[in-house]
């Protein structure tokens, strides 16, 4: 297993790299037949209006998934005893679905008829907001998958959102939790200003995501 450790704004000390060593390794320990490599970045905020400012960054690239946790607090060492015991219920989780996909039967789709979007989308009303600058980049490998497999995905790397290429259509989409529950997919849309397909909705563990199908 590779483990690749980086530091922001902070020096990576031999104290800290074996600190991050012994417990990284013993959350992975029982998983490493799934891990190909686990990047741990560490940072500190000098914001002083960031706070907790001590910042722990736990990704793990298992079997062509990726497993994400984060985890803040006022100091650096307990930052990473939170993200190790998270990563280690995150790889708990990820296993037993990989343990319940093998034994599930094939879910269905439902569909039901086609939701307008919202007008705010259409008429342009909301001005995408971006930062003054970039600060920081991440590359990842994007395999076509299905809605159900991005929102498994979703749900491993620790983030409101995911985004995916479609498995049915081969488009870049997005994931995402919607603040009142439940989850949204954003789609391209296509050069007559309407989307294709239809609506559906599929589930998965008792919950609904909303999506287009095309028919």
């Amino acid at each position: 297993m590779k483990l690749v450790i980086q530091g922001k704004n902070i020096e990576i000390t031999d104290a800290i790299r074996e600190y991050v060593h012994q417990k990284i390794e013993k959350a992975v320990n029982h998983f490493q037949t799934l891990t190909t490599e686990v990047d741990v970045h560490l940072s500190v905020a000098r914001n002083p209006r960031i706070n907790p400012k001590q910042t722990a960054e736990v990704t793990i690239y298992a079997n062509g998934t990726v497993v994400r946790a984060e985890e803040s607090s006022e100091n650096l060492y307990a930052s990473i005893d939170l993200v190790a015991n998270k990563i280690a219920r995150q790889l708990r989780k990820y296993k037993e679905k990989r343990h319940e996909k093998t034994h599930a039967p094939v879910k269905t789709a439902e569909v039901i008829d086609q939701q307008p979007v919202a007008p705010s989308l259409i008429d342009g009303e909301r001005a995408p907001s971006l930062p003054s600058e970039v600060v920081r980049t991440k590359y990842f490998a994007m395999p076509p998958m299905t809605l159900e497999e991005a929102l498994e995905q979703l749900e491993l790397v620790d983030h409101d959102f995911y985004m995916f290429r479609n498995l049915e259509t081969g488009e870049i989409n997005v994931i995402y939790e919607r603040n009142h529950g439940g989850y949204g997919v954003i789609q391209p849309r296509n050069g007559n200003g309407h989307t294709n397909g239809k609506f559906a909705e599929i589930a998965h563990s008792g919950r609904t995501i909303g999506s287009t199908k095309h028919s």
